[in-house]
């Protein structure tokens, strides 16, 4: 198949703590005011990027790839309006980039005391956990790397670029008996999360963050699972690669070997491309991530 700079249009999912910042200012289509993620690098058997410019615009990435069923990495825009449940993954690393953050955001960054499994169990049962939790205030420009087991939540206020593995077991502790659009309570997953939790430490955390060494100022985290990397310049740079690239553009605009790129746009590079230049007169900020496959 051709190869070129692919552009790429997100799944979208309304949420009950989405709002319209993705819509309204990282130029994502979207009807209701309930946005909360866009899927922006998604080859999943439902949740599919779709090609938008070019000889295979129409065309979903995964069949661009043949219908891959493998592929190993998820990115995704988050927008918080309000507060995330409190999380944790069985088997799934991830990796936070604080886009925008209002002066009083917060994270929720594991547990405020060493893990308990009945202590954290009867929390749940009557309400008090987030007397547990370990909040955090966060800005935007900062990065946070969430491996498995490591409690956390985004709270409100926050837009996130989330690079993660292709997985979306997701076991919630708490949701702050909050209802949705048709009044029920999400389901929550207390004995799965009670066996997932662990005591995980900042140096642990920044071990496997860089577990295969940082490459360079530019690296964000560099793991088994993926590498990314932040750019933000004027003019021209060439990017030489051996897999594929996805770029997520967060501010600013230029071009992908002339391939128009603004804020809020995603791009795939395919592997067969070797290099490739991204230029800008005013100057843009990229995030650049890839992994072995």
């Amino acid at each position: 198949m051709k190869a070129y700079p692919l552009k790429l249009d997100a799944y979208k999912k309304g949420v009950v703590w989405g709002g319209t910042t993705l819509r309204d200012k990282y130029g994502k289509c979207f009807e209701a005011d309930d946005l909360g993620e866009t899927w922006e690098l998604s080859v999943r058997e439902k949740e599919n990027s779709v090609i938008v410019n070019g000889e295979y615009a129409g065309m979903t990435l995964k069949e661009y790839l043949g219908n891959e069923e493998n592929f190993p990495l998820l990115v995704k825009f988050l927008d918080a309006n309000d507060s995330l449940s409190v999380q944790v993954h069985p088997q799934k690393t991830e990796m936070w980039y604080i886009v925008e953050a209002t002066p009083d955001a917060q994270l929720v960054y594991g547990l405020n005391e060493k893990f308990d499994k009945e202590k954290i169990r009867a929390a749940i049962e009557g309400g008090t956990l987030e007397e547990h939790l370990n909040y955090i205030n966060v800005k935007a420009g900062e990065v946070y790397f969430i491996p498995s087991g490591l409690t956390h939540a985004i709270c409100k206020g926050i837009v996130i670029a989330e690079i993660q593995e292709n997985s979306d077991i997701t076991y919630r502790l708490y949701d702050y008996m909050r209802p949705q659009a048709d009044g029920s309570l999400r389901q929550l997953h207390v004995e799965e999360s009670l066996e997932t939790m662990d005591d995980i430490t900042e140096k642990y955390i920044e071990e496997h963050r860089y577990s295969l060494g940082k490459t360079s100022e530019n690296n964000l985290a560099n793991c088994e699972f993926f590498c990314v990397d932040k750019y933000d310049f004027e003019g021209d740079m060439t990017f030489s690669k051996d897999g594929f690239h996805h770029i997520l553009c967060l501010e600013g605009e230029g071009c992908i070997d002339g391939e128009p790129i603004v804020k809020g746009d995603s791009y795939y590079i395919p592997r067969e491309i070797n290099e490739y230049s991204i230029t800008s007169e005013n100057g843009i900020s990229v995030i650049i991530s890839t992994c072995k496959y």
